[in-house]
């Protein structure tokens, strides 16, 4: 059941949003400018076995992250295309697809591939196109649009932790994406200067937005808007892991404490 907290912060479960289906391709269109986001937008990628459709987009920078959603399996990775380069793409990665390049996705496995996808702003030209994997149609690329989450280095703040995937080392110079580490409790309440959107991938919890809350559990998905007062509490045992992206680009331990 999709929720609105103070200050116009939005928490929805992926599976809220009915998807679109287009070959083997399914897309649900979770969080952006219809549920009150100004630009960050977030939208749920599956990927049935076989090769994917293609997928451009001219005016905005795209991210994604591998998720486990609906129990598929995410111990093995998949093979994505960008303008025809063929990448492995493993477990825990995060891919950084510039404007106007096109993402083909072939997928060998039974299990659904599936992605977390990040748009900053909100594309208002995203195409279904013809499946890019010849080479004559690479683009150049200087540097490679992947990085592990275990290449990057855990970056503490107070008990906490995040690791930085994709920012201006790649290329990316309006959006940021990273992960996050929560342990058992609840951190001061804060806020940030940018636009920010949370998926969870593990633990339970809640997430705060002023004097209001909701509960969080794996696959939710969230939209913080600019200076929102927020916190998200591990009310579990163990610990709690999210998936940020925030718009415009900078560093996730730049925040104000109230």
């Amino acid at each position: 059941m999709s929720v609105v907290l103070e200050g116009g912060c939005f928490v929805t479960d992926w599976m809220e949003t009915s998807p679109v289906v287009t070959g083997t391709l399914s897309e649900r269109k979770v969080i952006g400018r219809s549920t009150g986001a100004q630009a960050i937008s977030l939208r749920i990628l599956q990927f049935a076995q076989g090769l994917s459709p293609g997928l451009r987009t001219s005016d905005a920078d795209d991210v994604l992250y591998p998720v486990d959603v609906g129990g598929d399996s995410v111990d093995d990775g998949c093979d994505v295309f960008i303008d025809g380069r063929r990448h492995y793409v493993p477990p825990q990665t995060g891919v950084y697809i510039r404007p106007g390049q096109t993402l083909t996705v072939l997928n060998e496995r039974e299990s659904p591939a599936s992605f977390v996808s990040c748009q900053c702003p909100e594309s208002l030209d995203s195409q279904i196109v013809d499946a890019v994997t010849d080479r004559e149609h690479r683009s150049p690329e200087e540097i490679t649009p992947f990085v592990r989450l275990s290449d990057r280095e855990a970056m503490p703040t107070a008990d906490r932790w995040y690791r930085v995937l994709v920012d201006d080392e790649v290329g990316s110079k309006q959006v940021t994406q990273f992960v996050g580490s929560i342990p058992p409790g609840r951190a001061p309440d804060h806020f940030h200067n940018y636009e920010e959107v949370l998926f969870i991938l593990r633990g339970e919890g809640r997430m705060w937005a002023g004097e209001t809350n909701t509960l969080v559990h794996p696959g939710s998905c969230i939209y913080l808007p600019r200076r929102q007062v927020h916190c998200v509490e591990n009310t579990g045992t163990g610990e709690l892991r999210l998936l940020g992206v925030f718009y415009p680009a900078g560093s996730p331990a730049v925040r104000y404490e109230t």
